[in-house]
């Protein structure tokens, strides 16, 4: 794992690798009693031929500075952030699974490890970088997921920290998605706390809405993550010719639309088979992968993991 810290001057030091394993903080470390932390998420993918690609770092180095700075903490420079992903990468490319068979997941931690016990940003912070191999997010893989509309709990509000990628966003959603879990569903979409009938985003995937040519989603507008797949699928949405909207997406257009879908770094495009709304189902596709569910997560996919030329200008080649 990579390693950096941070002191007051907000200059990081050069970094370096140590085995993986435990780590040392203070009690009173700002994260611990305060929740002043960030993480970040990407994969990297291993090419048919062997050689090993990332997917857009850079947006997530940029991500974690909008954090950082919604947090009070500093964060490295993105140079600094895509190099120290490139070291972790190498340093554990035997963990690369094989073409097809799954990715390196690869977790950046940003936190602040400084004693502080008034509430305060913490005097010293520390950058980690850690991964592991994964296959899919979700059990059902490339399968429609069954997902439930929380209109008890909330995710985020206006002026909270929905938008940026901080630790206590996560925690929050465990309830909601324990108690549709226990009733058999896959996960939980949330709605905005003010009109509670906008779509915000499923506990850690962004949502989009298929009807005819259109494909909706929910504006970011400070409620909502800013995921690197959603940017990137509405690239490749709008590269086939779909019409994309981001704006208000109402609960009555999901549940009149011909496909759902679900998006982000662990599940790429998560087909979504039925939605549950105050006790009533509504199923798409008979339960299949929808076809532009499948068309855009095998663009993307093929991208990723080099079997397509990158068009996009979006990979990253390691040597």
């Amino acid at each position: 794992m990579y390693i950096a810290k941070c002191g007051q001057d907000g200059k990081f030091s050069e970094g370096e690798l140590a085995p993986f394993g435990p780590i040392a903080l203070n009690p009173s470390s700002g994260v611990l009693n305060y929740g002043q932390g960030l993480f970040e998420g990407l994969k990297a993918y291993r090419k048919p031929d062997g050689s090993i690609l990332l997917f857009r770092p850079e947006e997530n180095a940029l991500r974690m500075q909008t954090g950082a700075e919604r947090m009070c903490m500093p964060a490295p420079s993105v140079e600094q952030f895509v190099d120290a992903v490139k070291q972790t990468v190498l340093a554990n490319k035997r963990w690369v699974p094989p073409t097809g068979k799954g990715s390196l997941y690869i977790r950046p931690l940003l936190m602040g490890s400084g004693a502080v016990l008034g509430l305060a940003p913490a005097p010293e912070y520390t950058f980690i970088i850690f991964a592991s191999p994964v296959g899919n997010y979700f059990k059902e893989g490339l399968a429609p997921i069954n997902l439930i509309v929380e209109d008890k709990f909330h995710r985020a509000t206006p002026g909270g920290t929905g938008s940026v990628k901080t630790i206590g966003n996560y925690a929050s959603v465990l309830m909601a998605q324990k108690i549709a879990k226990e009733k058999g569903y896959s996960d939980v979409l949330y709605l905005d706390v003010v009109h509670k009938k906008y779509l915000e985003e499923v506990s850690s995937c962004n949502i989009f809405v298929v009807k005819g040519n259109v494909i909706s989603t929910p504006a970011v507008k400070g409620t909502i993550l800013p995921g690197i797949t959603r940017k990137s699928i509405i690239d490749v949405a709008v590269s086939k010719g779909f019409q994309v909207e981001e704006r208000l997406v109402s609960v009555d257009e999901l549940l009149d639309a011909d496909e759902v879908f679900c998006t982000g770094t662990a599940v790429v495009v998560s087909p979504v088979g039925s939605i549950t709304y105050q006790g009533k189902r509504v199923e798409y596709g008979h339960q299949g992968v929808g076809v532009v569910s499948q068309q855009l997560y095998t663009s993307l996919t093929s991208l990723q993991m080099g079997q397509t030329e990158d068009w996009m200008g979006w990979t990253m080649q390691l040597n």
